[in-house]
């Protein structure tokens, strides 16, 4: 489908917030509406901690791929993308190994307005993007079969993605997803916890007109890596995993980096 077509235009309603817009405020991004702006100011008026840990996510992600990658790991499956930023999956990835393949995956039609940045990738790898929910696992990975190798490991990354599903069906999905992958594969995931701050800022978000963002109990996120083997330093505050500084602030999403034995 084209972004030209009409259908697809009335899709990208600018009255409505969507998440992807709404995290691309938060990163002081200009890919948003002003009623995504509106609702990314009220969240943060609630709990203003939520622009940090934008920023602390996409650091996280950074990190867990350039770790990945330094480490042999050649193919990357990203699950909730959202909008273009400096640094994504494929340019982290294939500044280390050029041969890198990676797969975006999101639902927003905003998102499938700017894919073609995603894939302007390097000429040795090759980069993908399946417009599918999150929740549709045998679709998403079997499209993306059509980039990846999936007899050979893929990294699995939901960050700051879980949320938009009740906790018990995203522990499902995390497990249906490694189920599809090899031994070897890793999941990179994070999502914010639940404290009396971050349920403000969920009841904040839910007045946007558009569906709940949940936070998680952290057995909440830890339970979709059960079998799997952590990467040191384990499950913690993301700003805390394998930090760049020493003076790193923790921030109340928590995350890890696993491998599928």
């Amino acid at each position: 489908m084209s972004v030209d077509d009409d259908d697809f235009r009335r899709r990208i309603r600018s009255d409505v917030p969507h998440s992807a817009r709404v995290w691309n405020a938060w990163l002081g991004g200009k890919d948003h509406y002003p009623v995504d702006r509106e609702l990314a100011e009220a969240v943060s008026a609630a709990y203003p901690q939520m622009a940090d840990i934008a920023r602390a996510s996409r650091a996280f992600q950074i990190r867990a791929v350039r770790y990945l990658a330094s480490t042999g790991v050649r193919q990357f499956l990203d699950v909730g993308t959202g909008l273009p930023v400096a640094n994504s999956t494929h340019e982290v990835a294939q500044s280390i190994a050029p041969e890198s393949r990676i797969v975006y995956v999101d639902n927003d039609p905003i998102v499938l307005a700017h894919a073609e940045a995603l894939l302007a990738g390097a000429p040795e790898g090759r980069t993908a993007y399946v417009e599918a929910d999150l929740s549709a696992v045998d679709t998403v990975v079997d499209e993306a079969a059509r980039t990846l190798d999936l007899s050979e490991p893929v990294a699995v990354l939901l960050l700051s993605t879980l949320g938009h599903l009740a906790p018990a069906e995203g522990i499902d999905v995390v497990r249906r997803y490694l189920a599809r992958m090899p031994s070897g594969s890793f999941l990179v995931l994070c999502d914010t916890v639940k404290t009396p701050q971050t349920l403000a800022a969920q009841e904040a978000y839910a007045s946007g007109d558009n569906p709940p963002y949940l936070v998680r109990e952290p057995e909440e996120i830890t339970g979709c890596a059960a079998g799997l083997e952590l990467v040191e330093p384990g499950f913690v505050s993301i700003d805390r995993w394998r930090p760049e500084e020493d003076d790193a602030v923790p921030v109340d999403q928590w995350g890890l980096v696993a491998r599928k034995p």
